[in-house]
């Protein structure tokens, strides 16, 4: 079968052909029809985070049709429609038997630890295997392994309540999800931070308050808007210790901001006036669950979260369009998601 694979990190991902997975008892073999391109996957490329062993079929946000199971697979039979939770887990160990499999101690994340969705085919535990429903197309259902499901669970990690305040700085793909999702959780108000003006207006029309970054202060801006007390809830998704650093000045009094981006450089926290003084937190989101991923998938169905106009553009499993894309990434392009079509 053929793949777009990294083969050293600082170069350019190269198509292979490789031999399709054998299929294990408790497996799922997935035909392909949607792999988002995700922020995450070009830090991989570009070494910001690591990945491997290499060479590494990228790709983490899946979503196909079933070819073949193993003997002991219940919940999926061949043909039906699929979403993919890119952790590959052991259900036993102590973090999977609290709810906590991101932190499981074999867990696999594909396209970082085993290989990822930019294939014609892709392997996965049966427990990794969620059912999409007919009325989401398999490009949605992709964006919503990552892009949204992230966002979803650094809401419940801020534990967001209705009636309050949100600012999502870092308005892409899964800045999009979380101010629909924030919307749906009982927002008072969403506040939209970014620098490029077409993302902005996009956020508007999902009904976010926008926030050029490129014109004013965020921070200032916030809190006048907020009439001076600051945000209840603010979420860092872009991966800049700038951002991150705004996102935890604009918190008022309680105040919880969730870092979502990846990033290897520092920021400054001034304890005190910053944090202790109004007791404000500052919480890392790792990833997703899938137990969530049932509610998630149920918002899209309903409309209640809609992923139309969030992604914004296809490529076929193609080499030079993939490492384009992860150009464009890279240096933060106006695309809010883009989805490949094998």
């Amino acid at each position: 079968m053929k793949a777009v694979r990294l083969v050293a990190v600082k170069q350019r991902l190269q198509m292979q052909e490789v031999s399709v997975p054998a299929v294990g008892e408790r497996d799922v073999l997935v035909r392909v029809k949607a792999a988002g391109i995700c922020h995450s996957d070009a830090h991989y490329r570009a070494g910001t985070s690591p990945a491997g062993p290499l060479p590494l079929t990228l790709g983490h946000e899946v979503a196909g049709v079933v070819e073949n199971m193993g003997a002991q697979v219940t919940n999926v039979k061949a043909g039906d429609r699929v979403c993919i939770h890119y952790l590959a887990t052991c259900g036993n160990c102590i973090h999977c038997s609290k709810g906590n499999e991101q932190f499981c101690v074999e867990g696999q994340m594909i396209g970082k630890h085993r290989d990822g969705g930019y294939a014609e085919y892709i392997l996965m535990p049966a427990r990794s295997v969620v059912r999409l429903p007919d009325e989401i197309p398999f490009e949605q259902g992709a964006a919503l392994m990552c892009s949204s499901s992230t966002s979803f669970h650094a809401l419940r990690k801020a534990r967001m309540q209705a009636g309050e305040t949100v600012a999502v700085f870092g308005a892409g793909g899964l800045g999009m999800s979380a101010i629909q999702i924030a919307r749906a959780f009982g927002a008072l108000e969403v506040y939209a931070v970014d620098i490029n003006e077409e993302k902005l207006e996009l956020a508007e029309r999902y009904g976010a308050i926008p926030v050029n970054a490129a014109k004013i202060d965020p921070v200032a801006e916030l809190k006048r808007l907020t009439k001076g007390r600051g945000v209840d809830v603010a979420l860092e998704v872009v991966g800049l210790p700038q951002t991150m650093r705004q996102a935890m000045l604009a918190l008022g009094v309680l105040g919880r901001a969730a870092l979502v981006g990846l990033t290897t450089g520092p920021f400054e926290v001034y304890p005190y006036t910053e944090l202790l003084g109004k007791e404000a937190e500052l919480i890392g989101s790792s990833d997703h669950l899938f137990s969530e991923l049932p509610a998630l998938i149920e918002l899209v169905r309903r409309g209640i979260l809609d992923l139309s106009d969030v992604i914004t553009r296809t490529v076929p499993l193609d080499a030079d369009a993939i490492n384009t894309v992860l150009d464009e990434l890279e240096t933060f392009g106006i695309s809010v998601r883009t989805v490949i079509m094998p």
